[in-house]
């Protein structure tokens, strides 16, 4: 990743919902993918449901009206930003590294804590 642009903060995005809030899950893709485009470094935390995006095939079978398609999303972040699912919520849900996507990781709760604590980041959750 390069250097974003003078005083543009790092962006942590948490995303805690799947399927079944599809709207909040796409805003959230939608927002750390308009702030990669932006210049921003971008680390995309994908926790409860949200976790099965970083499945290949999961992603794309979600639309949703007058949107960006999620598996879209999901890829320019997958190039260009860290994408992390959650350790308890991939192992509560039987997703080991190997079942996700290229350029996806396992991390736990003090990866994200350390994260979302370092100077200037901005964290926000969906």
């Amino acid at each position: 990743m390069s250097q974003p642009p003078t005083g543009i903060r790092p962006l942590v995005v948490k995303i805690t919902c799947g399927a079944e809030a599809l709207e909040r899950l796409n805003q959230g893709l939608t927002v750390a993918s308009t702030a990669l485009a932006s210049g921003a470094e971008v680390s995309l935390w994908l926790t409860g449901d949200a976790t099965w995006v970083a499945v290949p095939g999961r992603a794309e079978e979600l639309t949703l009206p007058h949107s960006a398609p999620v598996h879209e999303l999901r890829d320019a972040l997958l190039a260009d930003a860290t994408v992390t699912v959650c350790g308890q919520c991939a192992a509560r849900r039987g997703i080991s590294p190997d079942d996700l996507l290229e350029g996806a990781t396992i991390r736990g709760a003090a990866a994200y804590v350390e994260e979302i604590l370092a100077p200037d980041a901005q964290a926000i959750v969906y």
